[in-house]
This record gives C-alpha cells, structure tokens and sequence, in this order.
C-alpha cells in the first residue's frame, strides 16, 4: 500500500500534477521493493474535494460545481500513470474522481491498471455517504475483481467497510484479498478506524489492504488486515510518503482462522442458510395467551 497521498480540495492543475508526480514516485519505489500490486488511497491522483470548497453556492453546502476540476490535467496524469505501471512492470490501483459521458456527476473511482500499462478495470464507489449522494457523486453498480499471478482482488472505497454485504459479496465472488481505499486527514478519533479491517478479515477469511495517508499525527496508518485477527503489516502515522510491504500466500493455511475449510463451507450452505434467515415467525402477536 502507498501512504501520504490524496489531499482535501479543490482539484486544480497544480495540485493534480504534485499528486500524479507523488503516485508515481510511490510506484517506483514499490517496484523497487519487489511488489506485484500496488493500491493508494482514495482520491490519490485527483485529491479528494471538500464538499464546501466544491459548492456551486458558495453560501451554503450545494450541488457540487464540477467544473472546477481540471479534468484535461487530471486526464493526462492518468495516462501518465498507466504508462508509468507498464513501465514499472507493476499492477496500480489508483482512487481518482472519473467523469464518465452522459452523467452529469462524477464517480469516485478507483482505476485499475495492469503491469503492461493498460488500464483494465474501474471500480466506482456504491455506497455514498449523505453529503456524497446528497450533492456530489454518482454511485456504481458493480464490483470489480481482477487477477494477478493467481490471486484475485475486489476493490472497496471508505465508507464502504461499514457494508458487511460488500465484504461478503467479495467472499463468494472468491476473491482473496479487498483492496479497501479511504481518506482521512484528521486524527484517529476522525479516521476510519482499524476493527472493520480486521473484523472483515477474520469472518470472511480474506485479506483486507487497508489504504489511507495517514497523514495526521495518531491517525491510522496502512496495513492489511490477514485472515487470523492480526495486522500483517503496517505503516507509520508521521505524514511521510511510504509504501507498506506484505507477502500474501493463499497456500499458506496458519493465517486461515477457525474451520480450515470455513470459506468452502459456508459456500455449501449459503443457499439453505439464507433460506432459514429469510424466514420471520412472530411470536405473541394475538397478546400473551390465557
């Protein structure tokens, strides 16, 4: 994971271009370290706008007035960045704003770009928050899970990780590891702690990359979250551009908690289990009995 990236803002060109420059110094330092797969925080490349700041009335908080983005700026540093990967020989998941024709909002995306430059996948943030839905984003409508050497990855953004349904959907598309991409620049009370990481991880048997600048002195820093209740790897909380490293091994069953086969398992039974949970008796409904 690379940590330090993804101001507040607003998205003008100066700033675009410092986070394209940081995303990919960050790259060549994870290439550099031997990684495969790299994921930033959300809204790494394009930085992450304040919903003041973005207000088309400058009043009150209203509908977002997303022409203040540069978007020819924020295009070209995405290209920049794709190229960058394939040059790297290094998969990249990138949190960015992306503006899709015939929308008229935004989606807070996380893109996907393969080792060889191409980009591959998208991932648009589903669950918003009230001041997302309320006056900024667009919201997806699909996961996103891509391979790489045998390993398969879904993506997540933020406030995401307080749906356990998005977890669970990952689980039974059989995904290995969610990418989980946050922000918060505030303190530790501010940020999205680490329990969901690590509760998501030990009940669905999967690893959780947990993404976010750790920025602020005290917030959570990156790390992943492995299957048996502990964090495989962590960074550090001072501010600083970094990359966390982690060795994920499928094949290696010691950090698989509870029943070794627990994810197989629960697959039999999904159908039948969800059946009995479907059911509703009421119990007392005609008032206690005589």
């Amino acid at each position: 994971m690379a940590q330090g990236v993804g101001p507040m803002g607003s998205p003008d060109a100066d700033s675009i271009r410092e986070q394209g420059r940081r995303v990919r110094e960050l790259m060549g330092l994870a290439a550099d370290g031997g990684a495969r797969l790299v994921v930033f925080t959300e809204g790494a490349l394009s930085g992450l706008p304040d919903r003041r700041l973005m207000s088309s009335d400058p009043d009150r908080v209203a509908e977002s007035d997303w022409s203040r983005v540069d978007w020819q700026t924020l295009a070209a540093e995405r290209q920049q960045t794709i190229e960058r990967a394939g040059e790297l020989g290094l998969w990249a998941v990138v949190g960015s704003l992306h503006r899709e024709p015939g929308f008229g909002r935004p989606f807070n995306s996380l893109y996907v770009i393969s080792d060889g430059g191409v980009l591959v996948g998208r991932y648009d943030k589903r669950f918003l928050s009230n001041n997302e839905s309320s006056f900024m984003y667009a919201a997806g409508d699909h996961a996103t899970v891509f391979s790489v050497d045998g390993m398969r990855f879904g993506c997540a953004i933020c406030i995401e990780a307080r749906w356990p349904e998005v977890f669970i959907e990952y689980e039974s598309l059989g995904v290995d590891c969610v990418l989980l991409a946050s922000y918060s620049g505030g303190s530790a009370a501010e940020s999205l702690d680490d329990r969901r990481p690590l509760a998501h991880a030990l009940l669905t048997e999967m690893w959780i990359a947990f993404a976010v600048p750790g920025t602020a002195p005290g917030a959570m820093p990156s790390g992943v979250a492995a299957p048996d209740d502990r964090w495989l790897a962590q960074g550090r909380s001072d501010g600083t551009l970094q990359v966390v490293f982690a060795d994920l091994d499928p094949n290696n069953r010691t950090v698989h908690a509870g029943y070794d086969s627990g994810r197989a398992w629960r697959a039999r039974h999904v159908t039948a289990t969800r059946s009995r949970l479907g059911r509703l008796e009421l119990l007392g409904s005609s008032g206690p009995s005589e």
